[in-house]
């Protein structure tokens, strides 16, 4: 698609790629490097028009829709300086066809650009890939959450695999090391769950009756009852996708998870950080889900994160160190 005009209004129809997608989300990808603050403040002005007409934020577009554009400046960079470009390290792909990419996301990197970060996998990806006509997230992964993440490459894939996360469709697995004496082989966790903001305009969700249901199955994978404080390795099965599902519905049974700076315990985190894990012990660890475009089972797997495992090593030494004892 060609550059828009920085100087006038720009009229645009919508193609099949685009057809479901959120008119702000449209905006968001169309006019690049212009904040998403400011793509919801001419929506809500009503300079953005679909068919000639008012619309919301959240508004789906259809094929054939006909949407105005006001003329929007990016803003240029300061004197001497150049645009921060997109890190250069290629990110790890699992699996890639002509519908679905599926990336092995590293700790420490976001999603998306936003809050003071500029480049997220969306948008290294983009810049990766200048040619590729649509690249969206399918789903989304915390920033210290490390593993498997989707991305489509069609609309239609994009759709399908909405579907399918929205009917249960997408069976995902996740890793986890949690504090406590955890006994059962196998628990339902069923807990519903609220949103909320902190004061400081901090996401943050926890139990509550009159929230969004939330269920996860968690596995026992592994467990060390005589470490201190006692740990235990689970596998999570997501059977909702509620935001912080699993470290919420963990931190309320009183089993936080290693390395949690939102829900879990602050002091054993310090502890946990000279003893070399220095960050958040999750890992999106398996997915399987029938191809939205072949029907075709796919089942995707990314082996425990490199910091991650090593920890896990460290605590059977250690625990072998203390069978071995006199």
């Amino acid at each position: 698609m060609n550059e828009l005009s920085k100087d006038a209004v720009n009229w645009l129809t919508v193609g099949e790629d685009a057809a479901g997608q959120r008119v702000v989300n449209f905006l968001v990808r169309m006019l690049k490097g212009v904040p998403k603050s400011h793509v919801y403040r001419i929506v809500r002005s009503g300079e953005v028009r679909v068919n000639k007409g008012r619309v919301a934020a959240d508004t789906r577009l259809a094929i054939g829709d006909i949407i105005r554009i006001p003329p929007v400046r990016v803003a240029e960079p300061a004197a001497g300086r150049s645009p921060r470009p997109p890190p250069s390290a290629p990110l790890p792909v699992l699996f890639e066809d002509e519908a679905l990419l599926a990336i092995d996301k590293p700790a420490g990197v976001a999603v998306h650009g936003g809050s003071g970060i500029a480049f997220g996998v969306i948008e290294r990806l983009r810049a990766e890939r200048p040619d590729a006509p649509f690249l969206e997230l399918v789903h989304r992964l915390d920033r210290d959450t490390s593993g498997i993440l989707l991305v489509a490459k069609k609309r239609a894939a994009l759709v399908a695999m909405h579907g399918l996360l929205r009917e249960g469709g997408i069976d995902k697995r996740y890793l986890v090391l949690a504090r406590g004496k955890w006994r059962d082989e196998k628990r339902a966790v069923r807990l519903s769950l609220h949103k909320f903001a902190t004061q400081d305009g901090e996401r943050r969700v926890r139990v509550e009756a009159e929230g969004r249901e939330a269920l996860t199955v968690f596995y026992r994978r592994q467990t060390w009852p005589l470490h201190d404080p006692p740990l235990a390795l689970l596998e999570a099965e997501l059977m909702t996708g509620r935001t912080h599902q699993i470290r919420v519905h963990l931190a309320h049974l009183g089993f936080p998870i290693a390395g949690d700076d939102k829900y879990g315990d602050f002091a054993w985190n310090r502890i946990l950080t000279k003893s070399g894990l220095k960050r958040l012990f999750l890992h999106a660890w398996k997915l399987q889900f029938a191809h939205p475009t072949t029907g075709q089972r796919v089942l995707l797997e990314s082996p425990l994160a490199a910091d991650l495992a090593g920890f896990v090593e460290r605590l059977k030494d250690s625990a072998s160190d203390r069978h071995a004892a006199p």
